[in-house]
């Protein structure tokens, strides 16, 4: 017999740790134990078994893996954690004793630290740190819009905004941006990149007030690993595209770079000198005030989205093709051709804003719209006093639409149209130019719908959703009304009358062109019996003939011994065009017929389930419809009595 295990010497017990022996282990406060596990990413686990985890004890506590505790011991941020507390110990104690020098020497000596170590241990490949950009961009872009507090300092918010600038540029750039949607909470984006979708939420810009029940010291740890990863993620983005980094304005030249952090602090300390002698200048002085300056500038420039960036090297031009290599006989042609189609609608979705000239005024909010239309190809500009960046004035009369968000304009220019901000977020997500005329100045506009929402088979469709999906298919006429205007019922009617009357007249026009040609063979039979006992002149008949002739229309004469030669015309032969996306279509339905046939009868009750469930998915969004009609009817007939009222 072998020794035995004495108990909780083995399973649960030994596989987690508490968080206050986790606490002692590592000897940290609390504090800095959780901003420490916020970097590493280990977070607490809930154990299969509380009572075997806790060694008998059923208490509420939080667990740790002791894997992720070991893993804890041996990293280098908790020796940078222990030099901070010893450092605030000192600068406490320089200021207990009101020694201003000291305290600033101290000050100057603060510890730093890194964490480029941290994202490349915890992402080892480069698609692994940009699958996870949701929650990195969302947590950069809110604090990029926080004010000037105690809780959030001012460089780094300075810090989140650049990278945040930075990132909106690659996704100009590459064009990458494919969904958007507005909704209480913020603007939501959803880019692809490197293969990948990128889901993120920016707020929306307004007066900000501090939440008391937040804690914004666990969201700036957060924040801080997420702008290390997102420099990380910005430089490699910009080097797969060929463009300099940090960016710079295509139109500006080297000597347009800024100054450092260092000059910056020499020009204050000089500016806050005693001013020399009036007409003696330092020249050094202005140089670095002019370039101080100018760094400024660009990065408002910057900002403003509206200009290219500088390349590095030579980029492929976009007229050019690419070589086509014939597949062969193991790829699918069907999936190449598919691939093809999927290619062109991504291409003219790319650049949907193509050739338009947009103007904003000053009351739609200009970043998110600047970033829209730049993304699709379009050209962008506004008020020269509302912002840097503007490239033309709004008497350019090559502007085809300007973004207005108010009732009604005094002057007005006849070349463009006036719309709301909302057209450019709905042609976005029927990836398709929509017409203006539900957009315009003043109008209500239509509801707002979420390009997330994927209906599958069976579920409900708003009207609304399927207006634009018969737009995308290339169907002009929208859903079919019962209650329709009584005019347009009219029109209908007269038209069905119309064409039913037509019809009716070429079936009679038929009947009785073969009535008269069998009255005319009955004629001439009875003209050659009656020859001999009338006494009419052949002149006098022919007189007849002719008049008969010229009361009728003159009718084609068939006859079934002689063959119809209008029938035997040749013409030139012409290409038949095969729809691909038809063929795809049936032979994707033959495909789940034949699959459905070939179920086995152990599997078939499971199949009948889920068809069961199809089918009560489908009659509940046929209330659901039936449920919408009756809505709009009853809309319908209101608005009718208050033009009666009226």
């Amino acid at each position: 017999m072998g020794r035995p295990t004495k108990k909780h010497q083995s399973g649960a017990a030994t596989a987690f740790i508490t968080r206050t022996k986790a606490v002692k282990r590592l000897q940290i406060s609390l504090k800095d134990f959780r901003r420490l596990c916020i970097l590493k990413g280990i977070y607490p686990v809930e154990p299969l078994h509380r009572k075997k985890a806790g060694k008998g004890s059923t208490s509420n506590r939080t667990y740790y893996f002791v894997k992720d505790i070991q893993f804890l011991l041996h990293e280098p941020l908790i020796n940078k954690f222990r030099e901070f507390k010893h450092f605030m110990r000192r600068l406490k104690k320089a200021y207990g004793r009101k020694n201003l020098n000291a305290a600033a020497r101290i000050r100057k000596n603060r510890p730093k630290y890194k964490l480029d170590h941290i994202v490349k241990e915890r992402y080892p490949s480069f698609i692994d740190a940009v699958r996870d950009l949701d929650d990195c961009l969302s947590m950069v872009f809110l604090f990029s819009t926080f004010p000037q507090t105690n809780i959030t300092d001012s460089r780094f918010i300075q810090l989140c905004r650049r990278l945040t600038v930075e990132f909106m540029h690659y996704v100009i750039a590459s064009q990458s941006l494919r969904k958007v949607f507005i909704s209480i909470k913020g603007i939501y984006y959803q880019a692809e990149i490197m293969g990948q979708t990128v889901t993120w939420v920016t707020p929306h810009k307004v007066g900000f007030a501090h939440p008391t029940d937040v804690d914004y010291k666990v969201m700036k740890t957060f924040a801080e690993f997420y702008t290390t990863l997102l420099g990380f993620v910005n430089f490699k983005l910009y080097n797969s595209i060929n463009l300099k980094y940090p960016p710079k304005l295509l139109l500006d030249s080297e000597k347009d770079e800024g100054v450092n952090q260092s000059q910056m602090s020499e020009v204050t300390k000089e500016s806050t000198q005693k001013p020399k002698k009036k007409g003696k200048k330092d020249p050094r002085q202005e140089a670095k005030l002019n370039r101080f300056v100018e760094k400024e500038t660009l990065e408002e420039r910057l900002s403003a989205l509206t200009q290219s960036l500088k390349t590095i090297g030579s980029t492929l031009d976009e007229d050019v093709q690419l070589d086509h290599f014939p597949s062969s006989e193991t790829d699918n042609p069907d999936g190449i051709e598919l691939a093809k189609i999927e290619m062109e609608k991504l291409s003219k979705f790319q650049n949907l804003f193509k050739g338009l000239k947009f103007f904003l005024n000053r009351e739609v909010p200009r970043e998110p719209l600047v970033f829209i239309i730049r993304s699709f190809g379009g050209e962008v500009s506004w008020f020269e006093t509302q912002a840097v960046g503007a490239t033309y004035k709004e008497t350019d009369e090559k502007i085809t639409h300007q973004i207005v968000d108010r009732p009604s304009m005094e002057k007005q220019f006849l070349s463009r149209y006036y719309v709301q901000p909302q057209w450019l977020i709905d042609c976005v997500n029927a990836q398709m130019i929509l017409p203006p005329d539900d957009y315009f100045m003043g109008a209500v506009l239509p509801p707002h719908l979420s390009p997330f929402v994927n209906e599958q088979e069976g579920d409900y469709v708003p009207p609304e959703k399927q207006v634009l999906l018969n737009r995308q298919r290339g169907i002009d006429s929208g859903i079919e009304e019962e209650d329709s205007d009584s005019e347009v019922e009219s029109g209908d009617n007269v038209d069905d009358d119309d064409e039913g009357e037509a019809d009716a007249k070429e079936k009679s026009g038929e009947e009785e062109e073969e009535d008269e040609d069998s009255d005319e063979d009955d004629e001439d039979s009875d003209d050659d019996d009656e020859d001999s006992d009338d006494d009419e002149s052949e002149e006098e008949t022919v007189k007849r003939k002719k008049n008969d002739e010229e009361s009728t229309p003159p009718k084609k004469k068939k006859k079934k011994d002689e063959q119809n030669t209008s029938t035997m015309s040749v013409e030139a032969g012409t290409m038949e065009e095969e729809d691909v996306n038809r063929r795809l279509q049936q032979q994707t339905a033959e495909e789940r017929r034949l699959a459905e046939m070939m179920i086995p009868k152990k599997k078939k009750r499971l199949y009948k389930k889920i068809m069961y469930s199809r089918k009560k998915k489908s009659q509940e969004a046929l209330k659901l419809k039936q449920k919408r009609h009756a809505i709009d009817k009853q809309q319908k007939l209101e608005k009718k009595k208050q033009k009666v009222s009226q």
